[in-house]
């Protein structure tokens, strides 16, 4: 009876090392399918990364699932947050079946959601008056851009987001000219930068450019590449533009930014220095996808 008894309780602690406390903050990120070439668009590696940079944080419960939408919807009930990590457009993982139902339904229990990259695109026709609304702001085509460029961050904003984070530099495939809400309303600019003028230097394009871009940049328009946004209900969303260059992940600044977005959308507290978290080149080389 001693013996069952011990086993009992080893397999409860087990148990309750592998799934966390019951009042813990699920957090689940959903990882689309493996695209463009090696080191670009690693959604899984880049989520099983954050959740790596996340573990042991107190409160949090942090779920990765891959190739796509979980098999299994229900994973998403009770969750407090969502980061979708994938490619966009018609493809949007969010834009399949009834998933942008079941993401709304989820939007009014006041549950968080982070789109990162490409991500971050729906279509006008669907998904852009819902990204509008759960996360602030969105990538339209024919009016936003898709350049690769620098961008120098020289200004951060007193926000959970941005705690933590140093003024830096890096070159990502930055999205801007980013469709937000009427008047900006609810929405904070976290990462801010005036694109160089080479991102200007691509033909017309649904993503390339637009006679009001090149206006942008030859005026010098600061322009809103990650942000966080509060809904009326009291929700909140996060979007972060770059995320195309996986080794990116390796800059600390970049990488605290996206942790703290992902604690501040599920309502817990950033801590005052930020998520703080060491990433390693074997940890960048790990779990990236066979292309």
């Amino acid at each position: 009876m001693k013996t069952l008894t011990l086993l009992l309780l080893l397999s409860l602690m087990a148990f309750a090392q592998n799934t966390g406390h019951a009042e813990d903050k699920r957090i689940v990120m959903i990882a689309g399918k493996p695209s463009h070439g090696p080191g670009e668009h690693e959604h899984r590696a880049g989520l099983l990364l954050f959740q790596k940079c996340l573990a042991g944080f107190p409160g949090i419960q942090v779920e990765v699932y891959s190739n796509g939408w979980p098999a299994d919807s229900a994973v998403l009930q009770g969750a407090a947050a969502v980061v979708i990590y994938s490619d966009g457009g018609p493809g949007h993982p969010a834009l399949q079946a009834d998933h942008l139902e079941q993401l709304g339904a989820l939007a009014k229990q006041g549950v968080g959601l982070a789109c990162i990259h490409y991500a971050v695109e729906p279509t006008i026709e669907k998904g852009q008056r819902e990204f509008l609304d759960w996360i602030g702001g969105c990538f339209e085509i024919n009016r936003s851009v898709n350049p690769v460029w620098p961008a120098d961050f020289k200004t951060l904003p007193d926000h959970p987001v941005a705690r933590g984070v140093k003024l830096f530099q890096i070159k990502d495939e930055w999205y801007f000219n980013m469709h937000f809400r009427e008047g900006m309303t609810g929405v904070q600019p976290i990462l801010a930068a005036v694109p160089s003028a080479s991102t200007t230097n691509r033909p017309d394009g649904p993503h390339e450019g637009n006679p009001a871009v090149r206006a942008a940049v030859q005026r010098g328009d600061l322009e809103t590449v990650a942000w966080a946004s509060e809904r009326p209900d009291g929700g909140r969303g996060f979007g972060f533009t770059g995320g195309h260059y996986h080794k990116n992940w390796g800059d600390d600044n970049m990488r605290k930014v996206v942790l703290n977005g992902i604690l501040w959308i599920a309502k817990v507290e950033v801590p005052k220095d930020g998520v703080q978290s060491t990433v390693t080149a074997a940890d960048l080389a790990a779990n990236l996808d066979k292309k």
